[in-house]
């Protein structure tokens, strides 16, 4: 996978975005478009969609501070089809105009182009195990918040701290599927979404297709499948930030596994706050 992330990284150099079926590219590589940019993000901190734009505009940004005569001749050929469109993607990554980094020289922001690297030591000592489960039907709170890559998310801190004690223990009761116990379900992500793209959070459990679901709490379906289930503990958030990232470096570029759509799910059986014992739940299938 990751001679593939390279192979991905230089067709874009040497053809650029406007030709780039990722699809197309995925299936002659034996995976998955989804897969696939779902690692790219995991890996490059960024969703591919984004890698193209700055690099794309790192480009145009060099060409335009060069002393390219026509600006018009830049967008085009970097597959704007008009200076208005060219103009406002161009200070989204370089925070001026084409104009005035003509007159100016900059500063602009360069995106070098990215070469991944698979790391030989494991960062992060990791037990999995591959489950099939029938379909999910996943029952609690949920809330629209802000996708955040690092640290603690404020807006779903708020939310947990707001659900009282009693609604925990009622919901517990209500488990009667696996995973068990008190889930922390993050709805499926496009794999291109951006920091900040507003997400489905959902703290509750996991109940048989054919339990009672009182009226007052969200429903979520996952399709049937494997799973690949990591376990971890240590300091919380970080230690489950770090293993999100390990199984994209260290465990599915060599293992028979692919990511499917579906929710990721953080199952906690110790927690006091600062530290974590919990299981990462990932939908997979085979390769």
């Amino acid at each position: 996978m990751i001679g593939t992330l390279n192979e991905l990284v230089d067709v874009i150099e040497r053809e650029g975005a406007e030709g780039l079926d990722v699809a197309a590219f995925a299936r002659r590589h034996g995976t998955t478009e989804y897969h696939l940019r779902r690692l790219f993000s995991s890996l490059a901190g960024m969703p591919l969609s984004e890698y193209i734009r700055r690099r794309r505009m790192s480009l145009a940004g060099a060409e335009i501070v060069a002393g390219a005569p026509n600006v018009l001749d830049v967008a085009v050929r970097h597959g704007y089809g008009s200076l208005e469109a060219f103009g406002r993607a161009f200070r989204a990554v370089h925070g001026i105009s084409p104009m005035d980094a003509r007159r100016q020289g900059g500063p602009l922001r360069t995106q070098p182009a990215l070469r991944f690297r698979l790391s030989v030591e494991g960062r992060i000592p990791m037990d999995v195990t591959i489950t099939s489960l029938p379909e999910l039907v996943l029952i609690g709170h949920a809330i629209e918040a802000p996708l955040i890559h690092e640290g603690v998310n404020p807006r779903i801190q708020e939310h947990i701290a707001s659900i009282a004690p009693e609604e925990h223990l009622r919901l517990k009761r209500l488990g009667d599927a696996e995973p068990a116990g008190i889930l922390a379900v993050t709805g499926d992500v496009d794999p291109d979404a951006p920091e900040g793209t507003m997400l489905t959070y959902l703290h509750g459990v996991s109940v048989r297709p054919s339990s009672d679901v009182p009226a007052d709490l969200e429903v979520m379906t996952v399709d049937a499948g494997a799973w690949a289930v990591f376990t971890a503990n240590g300091p919380f958030p970080e230690t489950l930030q770090s293993l999100w990232a390990a199984t994209a470096t260290e465990w599915f570029p060599s293992q028979p596994w692919r990511l499917r759509p579906g929710p990721s799910i953080v199952r906690y059986l110790e927690f006091t706050g600062t530290h974590a014992s919990c299981e990462l739940w990932l939908a997979v299938e085979p390769t």
